[in-house]
């Protein structure tokens, strides 16, 4: 594949990449919630599974626990020291889950579950309904300590198994984007290749007429023949903008920077006195306030930005209308007042191929290559339209 193919392609791809991320961070999204209801679920099973693990030996102690409340009970005059045992804490409740007495660690929240970790995270409670009040006893609580390792065992399979799983279905979300946008891809591909042969092809004829109207002689025509060969060089100037376009796109790229200090003013009265054939064929009048100002750039690129711009202004103006033009230092403003363009629609008009109106205009490439090549230059551009009071471009450089 060859240079200038590259260049057209990552730059007509533009619009590609953005419907891969908008893709991407919709197909991420989903993934990360779909990961964590998962990852959740895994959790919330596993301290079941080991709650219910911790059940039968808490039990046991409760058991224990139990007897030696009935024995303290009954010969509570002799005996007054409440049972304790190295492997667990207790403490009693009565019916209204007043504490009797407790030698619990925490608090407990919750006298309706039989098992559950306590807030700190550090215990397990165990609670035992009794049926004989056993020194005014209902609620007997068993505590012992979490150790935490489960927890940690279960956070590390949530952590590996949740980034493997999101690498794979992020590859795989990532083939899939590419296999929905190859057909763009391609049509784009197709595009270029075509617009490239094209220009090939236009290169001949077009010189040719251009050279043959500048040398009649308009003098001993009629003035039928001077329409009509005023109709023919309006069409072939077009043609011929749009061929620079297309040459600027395809072939032009590739050669050498040759930067200099340009004098704008004479630039501009030149390129408008080129389009003021393409003006008049729909009555439209320049109004110029062009002052002194020079910039440091290529001549090619800047007469591209400035044809550009004044082809768009004669192409999307009324019959009739006016082209503004204010020159000044470090500032350019080309300005109609023709048909505008809503502003939802202006972060898109400098994408390849993008057409507002399908009545006017060529491929949709005019506006692309101004906005390439201000970026390559480090210029601005701002835009201000009004649906049906024109559009103002102002391009600004420094120093």
């Amino acid at each position: 594949m060859s240079v200038s193919k590259n260049k057209a392609t990552n730059s007509v791809l533009k619009s590609e990449k953005k419907s891969l991320l908008r893709f991407l961070a919709l197909y991420i999204a989903m993934i990360i919630f779909v990961i964590t209801l998962l990852a959740l679920f895994y959790y919330q099973s596993q301290e079941k599974l080991m709650l219910a693990e911790q059940r039968a030996t808490l039990s046991k102690y409760a058991y224990i626990q139990t007897k030696r409340l009935k024995v303290l009970h009954h010969y509570f005059d002799e005996r007054t020291e409440y049972p304790r045992d190295p492997r667990f804490n207790s403490a009693i409740y009565d019916i209204e889950y007043m504490k009797i007495f407790s030698l619990l660690n925490s608090e407990p929240k919750n006298f309706n579950r039989e098992i559950y970790i306590t807030k700190d995270q550090n215990h397990i409670h165990f609670i035992k309904s009794l049926d004989e009040y056993y020194l005014g006893t209902k609620y007997l609580i068993i505590e012992i300590e979490d150790d935490g390792v489960w927890r940690n065992e279960i956070w590390k399979n949530i952590i590996g198994y949740g980034a493997a799983a999101f690498l794979l279905f992020f590859l795989f979300g990532l083939y899939l984007a590419k296999l929905f946008l190859k057909p763009m891809r391609d049509s784009i591909m197709l595009l270029d290749r075509f617009i490239k042969d094209t220009t090939h092809e236009l290169n001949t004829p077009l010189s040719a007429i251009l050279a043959n109207i500048e040398m009649m002689d308009t003098e001993i025509m009629v003035d039928k023949n001077k329409k009509k060969l005023n109709r023919i060089n309006i069409a072939a100037k077009t043609v011929s903008t749009l061929y620079k376009d297309l040459t600027y796109m395809t072939l032009e790229q590739e050669k050498k920077s040759e930067e200099e200090d340009i004098a704008i003013k004479p630039l501009i009265q030149n390129r408008v006195e080129y389009f003021d054939i393409l003006a008049k064929s729909k009555n439209i009048t320049f109004e110029l306030d062009l002052q002194h100002a020079t910039i440091f750039m290529e001549r090619r690129k800047l007469v591209r930005i400035i044809d550009n711009l004044i082809s768009n202004a004669i192409k999307y103006n009324i019959r009739g209308g006016k082209i503004i033009i204010i020159l000044q230092e470090h500032m350019l403003s080309i300005r109609d007042t023709g048909i505008g363009i809503e502003q939802t629609k202006i972060p898109f008009m400098f994408d390849r191929y993008m057409r507002f109106n399908q009545s006017e205009g060529g491929f949709g490439v005019g506006l692309s290559i101004v906005k390439q090549i201000i970026d390559e230059c480090g210029l601005t551009i701002e835009v201000d339209s009004e649906v049906g009071e024109g559009t103002t471009m102002k391009i600004r450089w420094s120093r």
